[in-house]
């Protein structure tokens, strides 16, 4: 008579999901933008891991916080160059009254 002792597999964490966090947390102090796109990239790839695992792969919560660290570094990514842009432009701080193209601006009417 065999008996099929099988022991439980251990459950792992997921290699990406780790690798999302850590990028979307050096997001914000190392690689801006950057690291927000490795993060959500590989958050997703994650996501899909951990889900078609059934169970055999943990990490979950990390990989959501990886990409909602790397989600946010991006939007504020974009405003910082929005922000840049209307002040080189001169649109913000006196309404075109300085900046290098203020005369340009200004020859408008504003």
């Amino acid at each position: 008579m065999t008996t099929n002792n099988q022991l439980p597999q251990p459950i792992t964490t997921s290699p990406w999901s780790i690798v999302s966090l850590i990028s979307g947390i050096s997001s914000y102090f190392l690689l801006p933008f950057l690291g927000g796109i490795i993060a959500l990239i590989t958050g997703y790839v994650a996501k899909r891991e951990i889900k078609s695992s059934n169970g055999a792969l943990s990490g979950s919560g990390m990989a959501t916080a990886g990409l909602w660290l790397g989600w946010i570094n991006i939007i504020l990514c974009v405003l910082a160059v929005i922000l840049i842009i209307l002040l080189v432009v001169g649109v913000i701080g006196g309404f075109a009254g300085c900046g290098p193209l203020s005369n340009w601006i200004n020859s408008f009417g504003y």
